[in-house]
């Protein structure tokens, strides 16, 4: 049980979103094996109805406990059970009308079923606002005992946790009323959103070769990718950042209201500061975020090093962040979805046969939706329905960074399903926190096994960079992010205005900290507050990329650094990390797992092996001339 308003929200959607090259084609032109089996979760949209109304049944039900938590165990237990009973159909009535929808964003069938489903949340988060602070006014030492029945077990953890945060949770008029403000404090993400999709308007431009393009993200992300034209990458670059700064002053006052928002939470909850509180809810230490700031901000020169080989390789005067996307050496080759499929499957056979066979079976089960088709959802994501399996979306386009994609997303499903098989579903769900270990773990696998299999310099220049990319985005850029909003909300908790000179002052220390001279800096990256979703939606969110990239990176270092007959011994370590879901705060598991991320230890990992892969990149240059 969540124990939290907003229990039904925490779903395990996890994603990238990723720039397509591929032209969409009609849906009924894919082949049935590369589409996902929607009717593991339901047969049709009756049998969804009818559970939609289950479900508004048993949220009904739920207000009629009120008031007898305390009288006995068996009250107790009563609404434990069906609070499960209510997630875990929520998950399926959710995901059916989503995934239906992502199929083809323009159904509108979909997407007004998948309003109902939002709506019948927000009845259940105050339907079931009572619940956390009626359980609290029971004595720890009566529910302890109670706690010792062993119908109890899987609830036990969940139970812990809430008297851990006894302090930050209201009594049942106050949460209530706070919980009619939910929609509400949603309120600056949805102007952010519509803002910036809705009512953008890109500019056109121009291009050395007479191509008019319109600079959407989409489109942006593609010419700093594929352009060779550095003219070209910076009137692509000061066009689309013109948009931004052009409404600058806006975005601020809606970063602004997102910081207000956060720090009057964390004074109605009784905490400290704003990143006090957003990482009690999974118990991480402040140390943790404040190590992983203060320890890749001394360590920045491996960063700066990969900056000044691309500007030597690629022949530069000057090497500015818009060149950072393309590619040091041109390799024209295509990767056919059925080689990538072999290829990762090959990859984890470190992880045992337990492990393939479970793969494959995610591989071939209907699990996928591989390829784009007009109107389909971008980008790449794993959702979980407990009880019924993972499914991943792909928009598959033959490229190195797609095969890699699928490496990804396959992690998290697997991540998934190994925690779905093992925990009950009141401790099935990992935290976002430990959410991109594996992810990032079977890419690494995945770069070991391509990297075998070619001794073409170019080839493996390709893959190296792809593995670079993936490690600078993911780690450093995620860590300077997650610096920018310490500092930003700290603006707010201090009283301080939050403008956007101020917003962008960070930004552009940030900037020199982590670049220095190996960047020629333009001033409009100043603005870059302005264009992460994330900053708007999920406020300190964006660490857990970096601490999740530094887990993985020396669970990976422990496994293929022992000795051959320990070797096993590490691995089944870490597949324990997969299977125990969210039965332990997050850091306990990493430490089960031989991760201290209030160490400075894992985030030299990861330091450690860019600098590695910088070398191999070298070497490679090397053999080329």
């Amino acid at each position: 049980m969540k124990f939290k308003s907003t229990g039904l929200l925490s779903w395990l959607f996890i994603g990238l979103f990723l720039v397509s090259i591929s032209i969409a084609q009609d849906r009924e032109a894919i082949a049935d094996k590369y589409k996902w089996n929607l009717q593991d979760i339901f047969p049709d949209w009756d049998s969804w109805q009818q559970s939609m109304d289950e479900l508004d049944g048993m949220i009904n039900e739920l207000t009629v406990y009120n008031g007898s938590l305390g009288t006995s165990a068996d009250s107790l237990y009563k609404v434990l059970v069906l609070d499960g009973k209510i997630d875990m159909l929520a998950y399926r009535v959710f995901y059916y009308a989503r995934l239906s929808r992502d199929t083809d964003t323009r159904n509108q069938n979909a997407s007004a079923k998948l309003q109902q489903v939002q709506i019948l949340f927000a009845k259940a988060s105050t339907a079931a606002s009572w619940v956390a602070p009626e359980i609290l006014e029971i004595p720890w030492a009566t529910l302890e005992d109670w706690l010792k029945e062993e119908k109890f077990a899987p609830y036990r953890f969940s139970l812990e946790n809430l008297f851990r945060q006894q302090k930050h949770v209201l009594n049942e008029d106050k949460e209530k009323l706070l919980s009619y403000f939910n929609q509400f404090t949603g309120t600056p993400s949805s102007i952010y959103t519509d803002l910036s999709t809705s009512d953008i308007k890109f500019p056109k431009v121009t291009l050395a070769s007479g191509e008019e393009v319109e600079l959407t993200r989409a489109n942006y992300g593609k010419i700093l990718a594929t352009n060779r034209n550095q003219a070209d990458r910076k009137l692509a670059f000061e066009n689309h950042y013109q948009t931004f700064d052009a409404n600058k002053y806006t975005y601020a006052a809606i970063y602004n209201s997102v910081c207000q928002k956060d720090w009057a939470s964390t004074q109605a909850r009784n905490y400290g500061s704003t990143l006090e509180a957003a990482l009690d809810e999974d118990n991480i230490p402040l140390e943790v975020y404040l190590n992983l700031v203060k320890t890749v901000r001394a360590n920045t020169e491996p960063l700066k090093r990969w900056a000044r080989l691309r500007k030597k390789v690629l022949d530069l005067e000057d090497y500015h962040l818009y060149d950072g996307s393309i590619p040091i050496v041109e390799i024209d080759k295509t990767y056919p979805y059925e080689l990538a499929m072999k290829w990762v499957q090959a990859s984890v056979k470190p992880l045992g046969e337990s492990y393939l066979e479970k793969q494959k079976i995610a591989l071939e089960g209907g699990w996928l939706d591989v390829f784009p088709n007009t109107g389909k959802y971008p980008g790449a994501y794993s959702a979980g329905v407990y009880g019924v399996h993972p499914y991943m979306l792909l928009n598959y386009n033959e490229t190195l960074d797609y095969v890699f994609t699928l490496a990804h997303e396959l992690g998290h499903s697997m991540h998934t399903q190994l925690a779905n098989e093992t925990q009950p579903f009141a401790t099935s769900d990992y935290t976002i926190f430990v959410a991109e270990v594996a992810s990032t773990f079977n890419e690494r696998l995945l770069l070991d096994y391509l990297l075998e299999k070619t001794k073409d310099p170019k080839e493996r220049i390709a893959l190296l960079q792809q593995a670079i990319s993936n490690l600078t985005g993911t780690f450093y850029f995620q860590t300077l992010l997650a610096d920018y909003e310490l500092q930003a909300h700290q603006l707010v908790e201090t009283g301080q205005p939050v403008t956007s000179d101020a917003l962008s002052a960070i930004t552009d220390s940030l900037f020199t900290t982590y670049y220095g001279d190996a960047v020629a800096m333009d001033d409009l990256y100043k603005v870059i507050w302005a264009r992460i979703s994330h900053f708007y939606h999920t406020p300190y969110y964006v660490y857990q990329y970096a601490t999740c990239y530094a887990s993985s990176a020396l669970i990976y270092k422990q496994i293929m650094d022992s000795p051959e007959k320990d070797r096993q011994t590490a691995v089944e370590r870490y597949l324990d990390l997969l299977k125990s879901g969210g039965n332990d705060y997050p850091v306990n598991q990493l430490k089960k797992a031989g991760v201290d991320l209030s160490s400075p230890e894992p985030v030299l990992a990861v330091i450690q092996q860019l600098d590695e892969l910088v070398s191999l990149v070298e070497k490679e240059i090397e053999a080329m001339e």
